[in-house]
């Protein structure tokens, strides 16, 4: 008897994403941080309920926050437990990444938004970008480019035929 030990691999392992931030701000850097949460969060996101569209990391005495995310409560959440979805989640960082940061962000027009939460084996991670703004003429651009694009390919599919 062969048993069959294959273990099922998730089609993907994004929970979500922050388009939003791709459009608003130029993407300086990048980090991964783990997130400390409570089980109901993580069944939460196991379902895919989860949403960074609004929000932002802030640090604040040498540690740093993830505020404005929301992770909606399942219905067969336990009784006794508080369910606050928009509360204020701890990102796990290093501390030479932290002080890195803190130094980076104090420079004028730098801030920190969340990118994505994915999983890592089992542990939920936060892409984490250092983003300066970008001003109205540089998201017209992006579109431009962005319908140029789309254009190119639409040319090149039919004149390959």
């Amino acid at each position: 008897m062969t048993k069959n030990n294959a273990k099922k691999k998730p089609t993907s392992s994004t929970i979500a994403l922050n388009r939003k931030a791709r459009h608003e701000y130029f993407v300086e850097e990048k980090f991964e941080a783990g997130l400390e949460l409570q089980g109901w969060e993580v069944k939460s996101m196991r379902a895919g309920k989860a949403n960074i569209g609004d929000a932002y990391v802030f640090l604040k005495n040498g540690e740093a926050y993830l505020f404005g995310a929301t992770i909606t409560p399942l219905n067969v959440a336990s009784t006794h437990v508080v369910c606050d979805p928009q509360r204020t989640r701890k990102l796990l960082l290093n501390r030479r990444e932290l002080d890195r940061l803190a130094g980076l962000t104090e420079r004028e027009g730098y801030t920190l938004v969340p990118l994505a939460l994915y999983w890592h084996k089992s542990w939920v991670k936060a892409e984490i970008g250092l983003v300066k703004g970008k001003k109205s003429h540089d998201k017209r651009e992006d579109v431009k480019e962005r319908d140029w694009k789309r254009e190119k390919a639409r040319v090149m599919k039919h004149s390959n035929r």
